[in-house]
């Protein structure tokens, strides 16, 4: 907000009157474009948005006279520069890596190399791509999902995760002796009889 001389302004909640500017331009375009039209991505989405604006914004607004596009100078006459410094865009957090390998951004999952678990990661997301880093390395790219409740896992990240599993579990067999029959610690039962004299045979020290 300082970097823009913005002000930041919270509405009540359930209040949409607070913005009607906003909520009016909303409802014209659920009015104007969205009937009769369907969407395979969001993509799409903003191709064929982007093409409709094009004709909408030639035709006359009855409240200005003039078609919005002959407004636009006029618009950006009246608006600030923009600052020297670029601005930081999109969400941006810092985590650490569970073992589960996964991020969480607006409900969806995203997997990450497990290779940064335990460390910290940092995770960015703009309109398209959702990116984690660790050190500077990124350990994790996905195209951004807009749904809702989604699971999005790199197969790499899977085949990553069974490899150190592997190793995980042949490093705990090596240490406990398990897969080294030198190393077997198990002992015969009768050996604790001949001890206590219940059976004959030479006792055991």
């Amino acid at each position: 907000m300082g970097t823009l001389a913005t002000k930041l302004v919270l509405l009540p909640p359930n209040d949409p009157q607070s913005k009607g500017l906003v909520e009016r331009r909303n409802g014209w375009f659920e009015t104007s474009f969205m009937p009769g039209r369907s969407f395979e991505s969001p993509g799409d989405f903003n191709t064929q948005f982007t093409d409709w604006l094009g004709r909408a914004n030639a035709r006359v607004v009855r409240t200005t006279g003039a078609p919005p596009v002959e407004r636009l100078e006029a618009d950006r006459a009246a608006m600030l520069p923009l600052p020297p410094i670029p601005l930081h865009l999109g969400w941006r957090n810092r985590v650490r890596l569970g073992r589960d390998y996964y991020v969480r951004i607006d409900t969806n999952d995203y997997s990450v190399d497990p290779s940064a678990i335990g460390r910290l990661v940092d995770v960015t997301a703009d309109l398209e791509r959702v990116r984690v880093r660790a050190d500077g390395r990124i350990v994790a790219e996905h195209a951004r999902v807009w749904a809702r409740g989604t699971t999005v896992t790199d197969q790499a990240h899977l085949a990553a995760a069974a490899q150190l599993r592997k190793q995980f579990q042949q490093s705990r067999a090596v240490a406990d002796g398990s897969n080294d029959p030198a190393g077997d610690l198990t002992r015969n039962l009768a050996d604790y009889d001949r001890a206590f004299g219940l059976v004959a045979g030479e006792e055991l020290s």
